[in-house]
């Protein structure tokens, strides 16, 4: 009932858009920019009509003071988790985002665009879209190749601050992001129709690099690194094609049938696999476990895997 909501509510809204956004699965789908992600083309044309939010997520304070996006608020991704019972990168409560988002101003009557630097750093903006959509915002979208593409495409950048109303965020809102956490993630990754997909980079994945206390991977997990789903074309990275995206992950298995979990280092690189398969190729069971490898890593008696 939850999806179904989401794939309507995000389909009215689009008629106050350009009409190039679209969410719905669909037999073939169009490029890309066409679906839950907007390209830089369609975003300079929404904030020459309004009202649009947009949200400037790069890591970097000083970053965003030498120059954004026009009418960007700035946010620290960091803000948007911290640590719980000891396990750091953990996500908060619909009580600790409602007063943010107010303060941003964020409303479900005006879209959102969401955007990192791109490049290794578009995570940032899936993680964000990601937690604006389970707290029930029903028209949020990642800017296609990010800042980066952005600046390489010598559109304007922006030193003055924008404010912008606050109408305040429902507080009666139920923040309920698509995820597991550990007790139910083991339960469920037993089963013959549940597929476990580690979105970290292969090394990590096979045991030769990480930070956690012990390295490797989640025995039976499928690796695909967040980072293959995105190609370069013309100025800086873009999503690949809806219809290479969906050979790629059914040539391994990760079928539209499947209760697909996703889990990486702390969510981030998670939610861009979440964003590619629930959001832009209409898979409809996709969650992720959000205590990540950083939780399973420090759990002794939890088994792990290593090698491909």
């Amino acid at each position: 009932m939850k999806r179904l909501w989401w794939s309507l509510a995000l389909l009215t809204g689009c008629a106050s858009a350009p009409p190039l956004v679209r969410t719905a699965p669909a037999p073939e789908l169009p490029h890309a920019h066409e679906a839950g992600i907007v390209s830089t083309d369609t975003l300079a044309a929404w904030l020459g009509r309004g009202p649009v939010r947009v949200l400037d997520v790069r890591s970097d304070l000083f970053t965003f003071l030498r120059g954004h996006l026009p009418a960007a608020q700035f946010l620290h991704t960091e803000t948007l988790r911290a640590t719980e019972r000891g396990i750091p990168g953990q996500l908060l409560t619909a009580a600790w985002y409602e007063p943010l988002f107010a303060r941003l101003g964020l409303a479900e009557d005006i879209p959102v665009v969401v955007y990192s630097a791109g490049e290794s750093a578009n995570i940032d903006a899936t993680f964000a879209a990601y937690l604006l959509a389970g707290a029930g915002h029903p028209r949020v979208y990642v800017l296609d190749g990010g800042s980066a593409k952005w600046e390489l495409e010598h559109r304007p950048l922006v030193r003055e601050y924008t404010e912008v109303p606050t109408p305040g965020w429902p507080s009666t809102r139920r923040f309920a992001p698509e995820h597991v956490e550990l007790d139910q993630f083991r339960g469920l990754r037993e089963r013959t129709d549940v597929v476990v997909v580690d979105a970290r980079p292969l090394e990590q994945f096979t045991g030769d690099a990480g930070s956690q206390m012990r390295r490797g991977h989640i025995p039976g997990a499928i690796s695909h690194y967040w980072a293959d789903d995105l190609e370069r074309v013309g100025f800086g990275l873009v999503w690949r094609a809806p219809e290479v995206l969906r050979r790629s992950y059914e040539a391994q298995g990760i079928r539209p049938e499947h209760d697909i979990i996703i889990y990486c280092n702390s969510t981030t690189e998670a939610s861009h696999v979440w964003w590619t398969l629930h959001v832009l190729l209409g898979y409809p069971s996709v969650r992720i476990y959000v205590g990540a490898w950083t939780e399973w890593a420090g759990r002794a008696d939890l088994p792990i895997a290593t090698g491909r």
